[in-house]
């Protein structure tokens, strides 16, 4: 069991705050818009597991901060080659994040405050999922950047757009803007982005009304076939991803020979 005054200002790149059992939790880099970095990789299946402990938490809303939700990488100046070790603390770190996100078990709203072009699947799992007018869609750091989308992004969006849709999203680097992610189902609500919170918490209040086992046991219900789908897909998408990850190495050596 967890207590938020303990976890709260554990993380580096998350805000949180809960009122009335609605706990906020805000993506960030140093307060301002949030950069997904190795650091956010590592800490991430941790905070969900804190916030996952903790009977005081009713509702979730997730959602980034300024004019994105999560549009850019942190990738090193000089990056280092990926080692078999190397990989499989990603492989651990990339299973521990989406499994402990699905672990929560009250409803969770995904507020998407801008373009989530890095781990969106992070916001699109939400139960809810609504999105300001400026949000854009897209799984950029894999394959339009030589890397397998097989940390989650595989399982999610052919699951929520259909298989054929899913597919060429992730092969052709497609980006989906508010609109027509209405229209595909991808959202629910589209919203200017200074409202977007306060519907968040307007849903949020509107969910509260039921019994905290209705919340619960609906959550429950709702998650029970991503969890499956991730449990049989998770791990072999980033072992996959992993051995394109050190193919560069290996080419290096066999030229050589």
């Amino acid at each position: 069991m967890s207590k938020l005054d303990e976890y709260a200002n554990k993380y580096r790149n998350m805000a949180m705050e809960r009122q009335d059992g609605i706990l906020q939790v805000r993506f960030h880099t140093s307060g301002g818009p949030f950069v997904f970095s190795g650091r956010a990789h590592r800490e991430l299946g941790d905070a969900f597991a804190d916030i996952a402990r903790d009977p005081e938490n009713k509702v979730i809303i997730i959602t980034g901060t300024g004019d994105s939700f999560c549009a850019s990488l942190d990738v090193p100046a000089n990056p280092g080659r990926i080692t078999a070790d190397i990989w499989s603390i990603i492989y651990a770190e990339g299973k521990r994040m989406l499994m402990n996100l699905l672990e929560i078990g009250v409803p969770v709203i995904g507020a998407v405050n801008g373009p989530a072009l890095v781990h969106a699947e992070l916001a699109v799992m939400s139960d809810i999922v609504i999105a300001g007018e400026d949000a854009v869609f897209q799984d950029a750091p894999h394959f339009p950047n030589g890397a397998v989308p097989g940390d989650g992004a595989h399982v999610v969006w052919p699951f929520i757009l259909g298989p054929n849709r899913g597919r060429y999203f992730l092969l052709m680097g497609q980006k989906i803007a508010a609109q027509e992610a209405l229209t595909l189902g991808i959202v629910s609500e589209i919203l200017p982005r200074e409202k977007l919170l306060t519907r968040a918490h307007e849903i949020a209040r509107q969910l509260l009304r039921q019994p905290t086992l209705t919340l619960r046991y609906t959550r429950e219900a709702l998650a029970s076939k991503y969890r499956r789908l991730m449990l049989e897909e998770l791990g072999p998408g980033l072992a996959v991803e992993g051995l394109a990850a050190l193919a560069p190495r290996e080419t290096d050596a066999s030229q050589k020979r």
